[in-house]
């Protein structure tokens, strides 16, 4: 896990991950992704791939489950900079990836999960006026 930083700017927390991950270190990135959500209390997590050649199917179904573990937590994910070949590989799987949203690139992660985290605040919030009333 040592070689992944984690990174929080605002609201989110940014997770470059720029080698290959062998099944452990994914584990620990894992449960340290969770531990930096419950210390600061982000509503966002932005995944970058960009420099991940292959997507096993372990790092795959890993991704997926991080992404409905931290949306139990409140935080939205979004997955950025995937290579064809790591799409080819998460499709050939059969994936089901409907909790883990997908951005180009970092830019564009960002403007998605403002969104998301905008509207999941909007959608509480009406929940919220209709049972007080």
């Amino acid at each position: 896990m040592g070689d992944v930083t984690i990174l929080k700017i605002g609201n989110n927390i940014i997770v470059p991950i720029q080698t290959e991950l062998h099944d452990n270190a994914a584990r620990e990135l894992q449960t340290e992704i969770l531990r930096r959500i419950e210390r600061t209390g982000v509503k966002g997590l932005l995944i970058d791939v960009s420099a991940v050649n292959i997507v096993d199917s372990f790092l795959g179904r890993l991704l997926v489950e991080t992404a409905k573990m931290v949306r139990l937590m409140g935080t939205e994910t979004v997955l950025v900079g995937m290579k064809k070949e790591v799409v080819l590989t998460l499709i050939q799987l059969g994936l089901k990836m409907q909790d883990l949203h997908t951005a180009l690139n970092i830019e564009d992660g960002l403007a998605l999960l403002e969104t998301m985290v905008s509207n999941r605040f909007l959608q509480g919030r009406s929940h919220a006026k209709f049972k007080t009333e």
